[in-house]
């Protein structure tokens, strides 16, 4: 079976990891991949809390980190999953999970929606089971989404009390355009010790179109491998999602049958190690493996243990986590050197990147770097550079992106304002291509007009100054002269004709 079609997830007849809360962390969706899960899905991440968050590229561990402004990381992933996992949120506002999904896409395979978590904190907001009852509020959430993202959007829900209120909905979810729909065959009252409606999942499945993904079967019908496509067969689904029975043991994914909860763990314990995986998350988990034996001495040693090196100290993996340690400490010192040696760019998917900070002091000439790659790209009779820009809520810094020849460029740091982070995003252009940014100390390139040296700068605002400027770019740059005057007409002679307001 084949997760991916034509760079695409594609839904039907797979086996995925189900979305839990606490379970679905990195360790655990690498693990489930490597014992055969085709689809993995994230815990349920809450939208308000994700849409503080920025996007970070953690050069040591490999990953793409999610961090809130407390510095905690909620979503963390890497590119081995980058085509089969799935991110989860929680969400009551279309705008608000449209803002989320953007965030994270590009590094994501899918986006779903939790529309079956009976847990307070879920339905609380709103979220969860709790849109159960608000079919319009469900449709605009997905219509929104289909729209606004480039990637699949799925959702889970949980079964209705009636078959005709449940079929009228899935019916209402698959014309919103998502690409699948998991069916969790309980109600939003019912509890794991409750059978699971199988009856329902396969009328939901006879009554559309789109792969449905049959879920709730860990309590007697999925203890192994076999059982999962015995439960696809008795729910008439395309696919099968498991959640208890993987948290237990991911080796259920395995078609070679289970290994030992023993074995399962050691692999665990190395993929949270490798990944920096928070200790409390990491006990969290281990002890859900070890279910009944949590009160064994191993189990009393895991309880008792307050980070990853000492969990390690009770599985004798002392020695991984010190080798571990070591490649991480080398991998960090060597970021370090590149950092400071600022022409070193890092590749961050399909963009460029580099550490620059734009500071205003050291571009003392009449031009800035955007107007060195404006004047280079027209020199070459290239596509004039395209600037997209975001801005970060929690904080309202600019992060800006710049496309040159198809290629893209950006800085890591973000700036106090739109035009700063503009002209970050050229420098770190200019200095991939080995171009003049007009830096202070810098030869003259012959790029673009300067002054001779021996000429007396006239006094700022003058009307010398306004005229020689403008006639100056108009030399340079004709087809500049009508951007710079509108703007600096616009605006009032305290803003003179210069290359800084482009």
């Amino acid at each position: 079976m084949t997760a991916n079609t034509v760079g695409r997830l594609c839904f039907r007849n797979v086996n995925a990891l189900a979305p839990m809360v606490r379970v679905g962390t990195l360790p655990t969706r690498l693990l489930s991949l490597d014992y055969g899960a085709d689809i993995v899905y994230s815990e349920e991440l809450i939208d308000i809390k994700m849409a503080q968050c920025q996007r970070v590229v953690n050069e040591v561990l490999e990953t793409v980190d999610f961090v809130a402004p407390d510095e905690r990381v909620m979503f963390r992933t890497c590119e081995k999953e980058k085509d089969r996992v799935v991110f989860q949120m929680g969400t009551a506002d279309p705008d608000r999970a449209l803002i989320v999904a953007r965030l994270v896409e590009n590094d994501v395979a899918a986006i779903d929606v939790n529309m079956g978590c009976p847990k307070e904190y879920s339905t609380k907001g709103g979220m969860g089971a709790a849109l159960l009852s608000d079919p319009d509020k469900i449709e605009a959430i997905l219509r929104t989404l289909v729209k606004g993202v480039s990637k699949p959007v799925t959702c889970k829900i949980r079964i209705l009390p009636t078959l005709e209120d449940t079929l009228s909905l899935v019916k209402r979810i698959e014309n919103t355009g998502v690409a699948a729909i998991a069916v969790h065959g309980r109600l939003k009252d019912e509890r794991p010790r409750h059978p699971v409606h199988c009856d329902f999942i396969q009328a939901i499945a006879e009554a559309v179109s789109i792969p449905v993904i049959a879920n709730g079967g860990s309590l007697d019908r999925v203890k192994a491998h076999a059982d999962i496509e015995e439960f696809r067969k008795a729910t008439g689904a395309s696919s099968v999602m498991v959640a208890r029975a993987a948290m237990w043991n991911p080796s259920v994914f395995r078609s070679q049958g289970l290994l030992s909860v023993e074995e399962v763990m050691e692999e665990y314990l190395k993929y949270a190690i490798r990944y920096d995986n928070h200790a409390f998350n990491t006990k969290y988990c281990l002890c859900q493996m070890l279910r009944d034996k949590v009160e064994s001495p191993l189990g009393k040693q895991l309880k008792s243990a307050q980070t990853n090196k000492e969990i390690c100290e009770g599985y004798g993996l002392q020695e991984y986590y010190t080798k571990t340690q070591a490649e991480l400490q080398a991998r960090r010192e060597a970021i370090q050197t590149n950092h400071n040696h600022p022409n070193q760019p890092v590749l961050d998917g399909d963009v460029t990147t580099m550490h620059v900070k734009f500071e205003r002091r050291e571009y003392p000439g009449e031009f800035s770097p955007k107007m060195f790659l404006l004047e280079w790209s027209r020199k070459e009779n290239l596509e004039q550079p395209r600037y997209e820009t975001v801005q970060r809520s929690q904080d309202r810094a600019f992060q800006s992106m710049v496309t040159m020849t198809g290629k893209k460029y950006r800085s890591t740091l973000w700036e106090k304002s739109k035009k700063y982070a503009e002209q970050a995003s050229a420098i770190v252009c200019l200095r991939v291509l080995g171009l003049p940014e007009g830096r202070a100390g810098e030869e003259y390139s012959g790029l673009v007009g300067k002054r001779k040296r021996e000429e007396k700068t006239p006094p700022p605002n003058s009307q010398t100054d306004i005229s020689m400027r403008c006639s100056m770019l108009f030399i340079f740059s004709p087809g500049l002269f009508c951007l710079v005057t509108t703007s600096l007409f616009g605006v009032g002679l305290q803003k003179t004709c210069s290359a800084w307001d482009y």
